[in-house]
């Protein structure tokens, strides 16, 4: 048995053993959370979180706009910012649920260990693309994850011994082929920090009218630039993200807390119940009443206006 498998194999014990017949653990490690399913479900809607998701067993896809992420024990996912997607284990069982671990990304602590290390400038700094990737899973990467969640086992040494765990998995993820976007977010100059400033706004004043210009100002810069940085890592235009903010609370507040279609959208902002029932229908394929029939549990894991619903 070669190195991958064997950590891949010791990995997924642990992720088996403290997640247990639930589907999530968060332990007591900033940032960490374990996850395990034992179904393949329909896709769920959630803002995703600055993170890497790395799956030990099983398969699972992230859409983003028009892009399409499979990741499995091969391939971890990465996003650099708070992303619109929906996501869907899609191979899972009782007998081999999926596992994944998950750990949020400490821009800080990533821009403490560029400066610390002294690590060269990737060739390609700038990714063209959204600030979602796939990265390959290696023996060391699996290593690293399992003595972090190893300190699970041994409390007392976690406060000490579980940040440099993460900072040791922060430099590998540096020094691979995903290491460019993690500078993005290590550089306070970069316009991907603008367009996280912005998207930290958006979460917190969606049901405001929406100013492009203003907000492009606030984030310092043009009205047409932002809106093309914006697009491109979001693969939304800053009013489309602002409408999948809308929509999602407003389902949420129907799941979870039995409001009507027309309190709903009063509630995130909307003037027109017609129309909010119009734009629900596009984003989720049905009107709100006909989608909350027969429906007993969320589909969303928590408020868009927290941004917290991370990867699972």
């Amino acid at each position: 048995m070669d190195d991958f498998e064997t950590n891949r194999r010791r990995l997924a014990a642990r992720i088996a053993q403290w997640t247990g017949d639930t589907e999530q653990h968060t332990p007591a490690v900033a940032g960490l959370t374990l996850h395990r399913h034992t179904y393949a479900g329909p896709p769920f809607n959630c803002l995703m979180e600055p993170a890497i998701a790395v799956p030990v067993q099983g398969e699972k896809q992230t859409r983003l706009g028009s892009e399409v992420y499979s990741y499995d024990k091969h391939r971890f996912l990465l996003t650099s910012l708070d992303l619109p997607v929906a996501m869907q284990v899609t191979q899972a069982s009782l007998d081999a649920p999926f596992l994944i671990a998950v750990l949020r990304l400490d821009s800080r602590v990533i821009s403490d260990i560029v400066m610390e290390t002294g690590l060269p400038l990737p060739r390609e700094r700038t990714a063209n693309g959204p600030a979602m990737v796939l990265g390959k899973t290696t023996p060391g990467l699996l290593s690293a994850l399992d003595r972090l969640i190893g300190l699970l086992d041994e409390p007392d040494l976690l406060p000490v011994l579980g940040p440099l765990a993460q900072r040791e998995i922060f430099y590998r993820l540096l020094r691979s082929e995903v290491g460019n976007h993690l500078w993005q977010m290590a550089s306070i100059a970069d316009q991907n920090q603008s367009i996280a400033r912005a998207i930290d706004w958006l979460k917190s004043h969606f049901r405001e009218p929406l100013s492009i210009v203003e907000l492009a100002a606030r984030v310092g810069m043009s009205g047409s630039r932002f809106h093309h940085h914006f697009k491109r890592l979001t693969s939304m235009s800053p009013l489309q993200f602002q409408k999948w903010l809308r929509l999602t609370e407003a389902r949420r507040l129907m799941l979870v807390n039995g409001s009507d279609a027309s309190t709903a959208a009063y509630d995130v902002g909307y003037e027109s119940p017609s129309q909010f029932s119009r734009e629900y229908a596009r984003q989720f394929g049905e009107p709100p009443r006909r989608d909350m029939t027969g429906r007993a549990a969320p589909a969303i894991a928590e408020p868009a206006t927290a941004a917290t619903s991370s990867v699972r």
